[in-house]
């Protein structure tokens, strides 16, 4: 009979997930686990914009970041546990500390006029389309 080594739990870290790799009979186990949750997201778009609601109630001013690089829109931040406590817990859903969504942009935006309102716990990011690009036609002279 072969000997089975045992292998430490171990954790590696990376900048969008957490990995768990532990020692199980007969082999490995490696689960990814993020440690920021990802609010209800809605992506929606019409002739002239992108759209995206994403719901995420009881934030403050300061509380949400957006960003958009490289045809991706980020919208992240932190919301705050409450600080009471109680004896029991009986059904726990509502999520809070980090979350993270990542929207594809799927064509060039105007960045100048990207616009971002929070509202009665939702945010919604309205991302215009950029106008294609005009082609200059230059006369020839003739000589």
């Amino acid at each position: 009979m072969a000997a089975k080594r045992a292998i430490p739990d171990q954790e590696i870290e990376t900048e969008e997930a957490h990995y768990h790799v532990g020692g199980r009979e007969g082999g490995l186990l490696l689960m990814k686990h993020s440690h920021a949750w990802r609010p209800p997201t809605d992506v929606t778009a019409d002739d002239d914009r992108l759209i995206v609601v994403v719901e995420i109630g009881g934030m403050k001013d300061g509380e949400i970041q957006v960003s958009l690089s490289n045809q991706r829109l980020t919208i992240s931040g932190m919301r705050p546990a409450p600080s009471e406590t109680y004896a029991a817990y009986h059904q726990l859903e509502v999520r809070y500390g980090d979350f993270r969504t990542d929207v594809f942009v799927p064509w060039p935006v105007n960045s100048d006029d990207i616009a971002a309102r929070y509202e009665d716990g939702f945010l919604r990011v309205e991302l215009p389309r950029a106008k294609p690009p005009r082609v200059r036609v230059v006369d020839v002279d003739k000589r």
